[in-house]
């Protein structure tokens, strides 16, 4: 039988756009202490770290694992890198948690980050060539084929992008806040790729995140209340084949499928009490919700428009102000996760929801063909 899994420590850095103060090496270990302060542990508790970050060539740092050991105090220690494009922050979360639920390890330190302003993300995303799109250029038209399959108002990217930029002003780590925001100021920004408006769209941060995972028996004698693994999974598939179907993979529904099977979730839409979802333009918000099985095929949109998805709405997404409003690209995936961690434990501050006992963390990247996701609990599963 598996070992059950607990996040016992969870630490952010401060996302900004620049973070001249710190070196690379620097930021990653902020927020791994922070981790550990959270978990009242120190570097010799740890057995094993797991790091991810998107490619190495958005920093120009090759094989940035072995540069970090001795900043998270990996020197002698197993050490292992993730990367699943956009994704893997989520990913780098689940193989930490599959090394303590094997029995493999009791406590795992996995921290995830990028630190864009040194480097060129759009040159990366362009697979070193010059000339490149962007992610938005990519997505754009797999949004517009969502608008006109399903039928849904241009208003709906207007309302989501407000949402998660009002949530960004709960959260003190959020890099992008906006005092005054509302439907006329994104609809008067300017467009960037056809249907995406600029506050439609994510920024690009330097920052990092890290979690402290521990077995059952290092659950149950954490300091704080621990955030519970109910179910975790990752899928993928090939991101160009005929007939595939980019705005609703079925890579995603078989993650999101897998993960509620493990947490015994039969009807996502009341049983989860909140969602972390990976949105880095804001109309993924509806089209992720048919994804992920919280609405029906071409309805997401409604729901979105209903409020249902609002911090006071009955199942909030992204109260953290999400992707849209803090994205260091490697870490975004792993933020989902934490934040969901952070309210099942009761510990989000301005941005907790009331009476949140059970939360999915939602992670995606690549041509929308990798995901990751876990569902975490108050309560021992």
């Amino acid at each position: 039988m598996a070992e059950r899994c607990a996040v016992i420590g969870i630490g952010q850095t401060h996302h900004t756009r620049r973070r001249d103060d710190v070196s690379l090496a620097g930021l990653v270990r902020e927020a791994a202490v922070r981790a550990l302060e959270d978990a009242e542990l120190g570097w010799k508790d740890i057995e094993a770290v797991v790091i991810g970050t998107a490619p190495d060539l958005f920093e120009g740092v090759m094989m940035p694992e072995l540069y970090l050991a001795e900043a998270l105090g990996a020197v002698g220690k197993p050490i292992t890198r993730v990367h699943t494009a956009g994704s893997v922050g989520g990913s780098t979360a689940v193989v930490a948690t599959q090394l303590v639920q094997s029995g493999v390890h009791e406590r795992v330190l996995t921290v995830a980050f990028e630190k864009q302003s040194e480097g060129d993300t759009s040159w990366g995303l362009s697979g070193g060539r010059s000339g490149g799109v962007g992610a938005g250029g990519y997505f754009a038209p797999h949004i517009k084929a969502y608008i006109e399959r399903s039928g849904a108002p241009e208003h709906v990217g207007w309302k989501v992008a407000v949402k998660d930029r009002q949530n960004a002003l709960r959260n003190p780590y959020a890099h992008l806040k906006l005092d005054k925001i509302d439907i006329d100021s994104v609809k008067g920004s300017e467009m960037l790729w056809a249907p995406i408006r600029r506050l439609e769209s994510c920024p690009t941060s330097d920052g990092a995140c890290a979690m402290v995972l521990a077995n059952e028996a290092g659950g149950r004698r954490a300091p704080r209340a621990p955030a519970w693994v109910h179910g975790k999974a990752i899928r993928s598939e090939n991101g160009f084949f005929p007939g595939r179907d980019p705005v609703n993979p079925v890579a995603g529904q078989d993650c999101a499928a897998d993960v509620y099977r493990q947490a015994g979730i039969t009807d996502p839409r009341r049983e989860l009490d909140m969602i972390e979802c990976y949105v880095p333009f804001s109309w993924y918000e509806p089209m992720w919700m048919e994804n992920l099985g919280i609405a029906e095929k071409n309805r997401g949109w409604e729901l979105t428009d209903s409020g249902a998805t609002a911090f006071e709405g009955d199942i909030p997404v992204n109260c953290s102000g999400g992707v849209l409003s803090t994205n260091p690209i490697g870490a975004s995936g792993m933020l989902r996760f934490a934040e969901a961690a952070l309210q099942v434990r009761g510990q989000a501050g301005e941005r907790q929801v009331d009476g949140a006992r059970r939360a999915l963390g939602h992670a995606y990247g690549g041509a929308a063909q990798y995901f990751a996701m876990w569902v975490v609990g108050s309560e021992r599963p």
